[in-house]
Formats: structure tokens, C-alpha cells, sequence
């Protein structure tokens, strides 16, 4: 607990030193909505959840360069350069939010690093050593005493319909286990529309 108090004190000191200028910032949230090939994960994300299908934790460094953090089935928990996302979603529609309240988000982006190497949580399941996109900000944006910023939902996997895709039928037919309806979790769109955060207006 006394670590985690000296982290949040560094990481006020380092908010205070950023920049606020209208560039993307370190802590901001970069949503990404694409509606992705016929039968993938991406298609079933939003027949399930709406538009956003991908989230991912912004880090500038000293130095002004642009970094990501994020889980993705490809490369886990990872952190690169915010082009290789870019460009590994071509045609993709990008949200910039950003916490209304930035004190400390250098907080949050170091719990986030926590994490680099575990895999991609295709389970979709709590505390489990494996995290999916959203996921992760959850467990990374926790107050010191380690209360999440954000909130958790019955996850739902159905199309509006009813129905359950064919993506999550096969994918957790596969892993062995029953689809995780109703499980408390988190998805891309439903965090976009958190009260604590708000959209910046920025051009990728």
C-alpha cells in the first residue's frame, strides 16, 4: 500500500509537468470502431455491444513520442507505437476520451505496464492473469487504495436478435467452456460512455 501511495505522489508530479495542450495526452483512451471481416471477433463484438470494438491506453513519453497499451488476440498485453495501430486498422473510425479529472494519470498507465506479457483473456473472465482490451483499463484505472474507476456489467454476447453468433459459439465451444453470459465485465462501448470521461477532438 505505501508503494502504491509513492507511485501516486510521482505520478501527480509527472501530471503536473505535462503539457495540456490539445495533442493526445498520456492516460487518454483511444476507442476504435470497425465493423471487421465476416465471422471474426471484431463482427461478433459489435452484433453483441454496438460500434467500438477495440480500446487502448495512450502513453507520450519524455520525449513526445506516442505509444499504446493494450490486449489484442496478436500480441497480448503489449505496449508499441501508436502507428502500428494505426495502421493495422485500416479504415477504421479512432475516439479520442480523456478523464475529466487527470490527476494522476501516469498512475494508471504504470498499473497498465503491470501487465505487459500476459496473454489476451479469450475467456473473457475475471482475474484470470490474462486481460482483453477493456479489461485491462479496468484493472490499470484503480485508485490507490484499489477501488476501480470504472464500471463492470453483465457482459452480452447475443445479437439483437436473441441469437448467439457463431463466432462465440465456435471460439468457447474450443476453449472447453460455456459462454460467459451475464459475467461481470467490461466492453469498449459501454466504457466510452462513461461520465468520467470526455471526447477530445483529435486527427490521427
Amino acid at each position: 500500500m505505501q508503494l502504491r501511495k509513492i507511485r501516486l505522489i510521482l505520478a501527480l508530479i509527472a501530471g503536473a509537468c505535462q503539457p495540456a495542450g490539445k495533442g493526445l495526452q498520456t492516460g487518454d483512451l483511444l476507442f476504435v470502431g470497425t465493423r471487421g471481416e465476416s465471422g471474426s471477433m471484431d463482427e461478433a463484438i459489435v452484433s453483441a455491444t454496438g460500434s467500438l470494438t477495440h480500446v487502448a491506453i495512450i502513453e507520450v513519453d519524455a520525449a513526445g513520442n506516442q505509444w499504446v497499451i493494450d490486449a489484442t488476440p496478436k500480441r497480448g498485453v503489449s505496449r508499441y507505437p501508436l502507428d502500428s495501430l494505426v495502421h493495422d486498422n485500416p479504415g477504421a473510425v479512432f475516439l479520442v476520451k480523456r478523464l475529466r479529472d487527470t490527476t494522476g494519470v501516469s498512475f494508471y498507465v504504470d498499473n497498465a505496464r503491470a501487465y505487459l506479457g500476459e496473454p489476451y483473456d479469450l475467456t473473457f473472465l475475471p482475474e484470470n492473469d490474462a486481460h482483453y482490451c477493456s479489461e485491462l483499463v479496468y484493472d490499470a484505472y484503480r485508485r490507490p487504495d484499489g477501488s476501480p474507476l470504472f464500471e463492470a456489467n453483465p457482459m452480452n454476447f447475443l445479437a439483437p436478435d436473441g441469437t448467439m453468433p457463431a463466432y462465440w459459439e465456435s471460439l468457447f465451444e474450443q476453449l472447453g467452456m460455456p459462454v460467459p453470459q451475464d459475467t461481470l465485465g467490461t466492453n469498449p462501448q459501454d466504457l466510452s460512455t462513461s461520465p468520467l470521461l470526455e471526447t477530445v477532438s483529435i486527427d490521427l
